[in-house]
């Protein structure tokens, strides 16, 4: 069988670039979406460009049916999917990403299908994953969680802690199934140069002026973590975490607040 990545929210952003990254390396990629015409045409365009089998599937949350059957047309067609990568996710933020949801107001229903999507959900994924790892002897189970799950942001309870319960469930599956050679592990995605934050232009909360390296993460970046962490290249890694950022978490505050602080005192504002 030919080994494939399977690979959550493969349509665009961090999810496309992750599947090419694959492709490049010789994966088949079978990308879902909650679209199943966008995950067709997505598919067709990583076939054209690096030549490797793909597939494209629609996939909406709370039906672990539609997953098993996913899985079962993946084996039909000779693939093994030896990577799996959980890129989508609820971000959250209700109708306004600016505010979040409301601590006080948000309903609990709307604050639960976060924690449905992005744990629930990727149990279910990762379980059919697992099966036919084992029974291929290994294989590697990569989420995609974020940095706020150590450093929160306002309005963001519900999508804080459900990125912390990724942390803790890829822990838990590194111990969980790596007597069958599966190994888990995660990457910490900070703020990524996504359309929506381009269109912020001057709104934008976090950019490079605020990171060590001065600089905030493609979506090839993130697609180069999960490529490290779900290939051979980390081959005795497991139960990790790999934190891309540009250092934003790394330090107390930015060091720009403080040539900030001193403008402000020079113009009698502060």
């Amino acid at each position: 069988m030919r080994k494939a990545l399977f690979i959550t929210g493969g349509t665009k952003g961090t999810g496309l670039a992750t599947a090419r990254r694959f492709a490049r390396e010789g994966y088949a990629v079978c990308l879902t979406s909650r679209s199943g015409e966008r995950a067709e045409a997505a598919a067709r365009s990583v076939a054209e460009e690096f030549g490797v089998p793909a597939k494209g599937y629609a996939l909406d949350i709370r039906d672990e049916e539609r997953v098993k059957e996913i899985f079962r047309d993946i084996d039909e067609s000779g693939l093994f999917v030896e990577t799996v990568v959980l890129n989508s996710a609820d971000m959250g933020f209700g109708s306004d990403p600016a505010k979040g949801q409301d601590f006080f107001t948000v309903p609990v229903e709307e604050f639960g299908r976060v924690f449905e999507t992005n744990l629930v959900w990727n149990f279910t994924i990762v379980r059919q994953a697992a099966l036919r790892m084992r029974e291929m002897g290994g294989g590697a189970i990569v989420f995609i969680s974020s940095n706020t799950a150590y450093r929160a942001i306002p309005g963001r309870v519900a999508y804080s802690a459900s990125k912390g319960g990724i942390n803790a469930m890829s822990r838990a599956l590194a111990i969980e199934l790596g007597p069958y050679g599966i190994r888990s592990n995660v990457v910490l995605p900070g703020t990524i140069k996504t359309d929506r934050w381009v269109a912020m232009g001057d709104k934008q909360i976090v950019n490079g002026e605020l990171t060590p390296i001065g600089d905030i993460s493609d979506f090839e970046d993130i697609a180069s973590a999960a490529w490290f962490l779900g290939s051979g290249e980390s081959k005795n890694i497991t139960g990790a975490e790999i934190t891309v950022d540009g250092g934003m978490s790394a330090q107390l505050f930015p060091q720009k607040l403080k040539e900030w602080k001193g403008a402000l005192r020079e113009n009698g504002l502060l």
